[in-house]
């Protein structure tokens, strides 16, 4: 453990904006370091972007290697896989840890087969092997109702995806300083191979990032008519368990559990949901969780701070009538 140096974290950005799960990762990056002695450094690339380094610093970087020309400015594959590995084979970095987004994923499965280094997937849990000094990443397997620990054992730098919502990011502190290098980019246009014809964005609801989420589970029936008033209501978010998104009555942005979103929400409320053990990974972090269920023997209520045991068609529909009441 004492030969660490350095723990890199993938700073994500899009049009000059940090993904948030890069600043989650920075957050479990630090705790990480801290424990055996390693500097914490950011991996930024992109056109215009020194500003966002800083702010990197403040939520827990301690220096910054930024490679800013035009031809970073969007994220392509190819480009940001020749910049990275070439800094990475000049600076043998003992882990590497990317945000598990459509572009993070795509990107560190790249650079592993280029490095030869051992890459954990999606991880939900990431800690380090107090006799070895090896990261141990939690993987959500068979459908997530399993996490599987892995490591790896061979290549460096060792690397990990993290799932969205899963980590917290630390607060900025004003006051954190740090160093950011720049590094010459030698790609020209002219090198690269692909170009970027069209960009189409669609909207999505990130449930991770809310701070009250009303989750509909099997006991609904399919019926979240309730289960989004009652959202509506409190100001939350809508979410719910795998087999509802499975049986295309929500989308998988909304799905919550070990193979959707994790949230760390103030609070949830939880209605018609068993509590298997893929889903109860999703709501570990919440602050509060209230559960509705029949069966006063369900898994559930071993993890919620109130348990309610009754039909969720006559308790919330009362819990609505209630709430409107008092709002006038």
């Amino acid at each position: 453990m004492a030969g660490y140096k350095s723990i890199w974290v993938f700073l994500e950005q899009n049009e000059g904006v940090l993904e948030e799960v890069s600043l989650e990762v920075l957050g479990k990056a630090s705790e990480l370091a801290s424990k055996v002695g390693a500097e914490v450094t950011g991996i930024l690339l992109g056109h215009n972007v020194k500003r966002l380094a800083d702010e990197a610093i403040k939520r827990g970087a301690e220096s910054i290697i930024l490679a800013d020309s035009p031809v970073l400015e969007n994220y392509m594959t190819e480009t940001y896989t020749e910049v990275i590995a070439g800094l990475v084979k000049e600076r043998n970095p003992d882990a590497f840890i990317f945000g598990a987004t459509n572009n993070g994923v795509d990107l560190a499965g790249r650079l592993a087969v280029r490095l030869g280094a051992g890459l954990i997937a999606h991880v939900v849990e990431l800690e380090l092997e107090e006799e070895t000094g090896l990261l141990l990443g939690s993987v959500p397997g068979f459908g997530g109702s399993i996490l599987a620990v892995c490591k790896c054992v061979k290549g460096r730098p060792q690397m990990v995806t993290v799932r969205p919502g899963i980590f917290r990011a630390l607060p900025p502190d004003e006051s954190r300083k740090g160093r950011i290098e720049e590094v010459q980019v030698r790609l020209k246009p002219e090198d690269i191979k692909t170009r970027i014809v069209e960009k189409k964005v669609g909207k999505a609801i990130d449930i991770s990032k809310a701070e009250k989420v009303v989750i509909g589970g099997v006991g609904t029936g399919g019926d979240l008519s309730l289960i989004k008033r009652l959202a509506e209501l409190i100001g939350g978010e809508v979410g719910v368990t795998r087999p509802l998104s499975d049986q295309g009555i929500a989308p998988r942005d909304i799905m919550v559990g070990a193979t959707g979103v994790g949230l760390s929400s103030k609070l949830a409320i939880v209605a018609g949901v068993s509590g298997a053990a893929h889903f109860l990974s999703g709501i570990d972090k919440v602050e509060n969780v209230i559960a509705i269920n029949t069966d006063p023997d369900a898994n559930i209520f071993n993890h919620a701070d109130y348990c309610v045991v009754g039909d969720l068609f006559k308790i919330m529909p009362e819990l609505i009538k209630r709430i409107e009441s008092l709002k006038g």
